[in-house]
Order: C-alpha cells, then structure tokens, then sequence
C-alpha cells in the first residue's frame, strides 16, 4: 500500500497519525509540508478528493488566519486556497493519503480507515 502523509513534526496530531502508520506495519511518504508544499492546484484537487468544505482544511487556529481576515462572511474558497497555497502554514494537518483515499485525520484515529 502506498501511503502519503502531509506532515509537520511540531504538531502532536501528526506524530501520532504517523505513529499509528507505523504501528501498522507501513513506512509511508513523508512531505514537511512546510519545507515542500503543494501547489495551489494540488491542494484543491485533494480537498475535492476529501469532499469536504475548504474551510474544513484551513488552520482557522493559526493567527494568520484571522489576520488575513479568513474569518469573515464572503471570503471565497478561492481566496482561502490562495491564502493556503501562499501560506502552507494555513493547510490543517496531517492530510493522509492511500490507495482507500485522502482525508484529514483529525483526530488521528481517522487514519485507521485509510489504512
């Protein structure tokens, strides 16, 4: 099984995510997103994968989020894209990616249905 995970080592729900990846026997492709993010059209396109809501992949705990003012009614998918796209520190972690499929695993358990 090919396994991805978008991962940051600072943030305890990606290590554990990665840890459950390992307890089950796989080694997965490990991207700091930080250092290597996706591109713009690669974000979007695993969001529209995951079927979920931009906004649900955003880090609305981030501070740049609120003072980008992401927060506010009529901000689009698309500028939140940007935002995300120009500041990966945006993208909420850990994304996981299978041959089952993608999805934010928050909490990390939901990988096990990736897995």
């Amino acid at each position: 099984m090919t396994i991805t995970i978008w991962h940051n080592p600072n943030c305890g729900t990606s290590r554990n995510t990665l840890a459950l990846i390992r307890a089950a026997g796989h080694e997965p492709r490990i991207v700091e997103y930080l250092k290597a993010p996706p591109s713009r059209t690669d974000l979007a396109t695993m969001i529209k994968r995951m079927g979920v809501p931009v906004r649900q992949v955003a880090r609305k705990k981030e501070p740049l989020y609120e003072e980008l003012g992401l927060e506010k009614p009529g901000v689009t998918d698309d500028q939140i894209l940007d935002a995300m796209a120009a500041n990966p520190v945006l993208i909420n972690r850990p994304i996981v990616e299978t041959d089952k499929g993608i999805r934010l695993c928050r909490p990390s358990e939901l990988v096990k249905e990736l897995l």
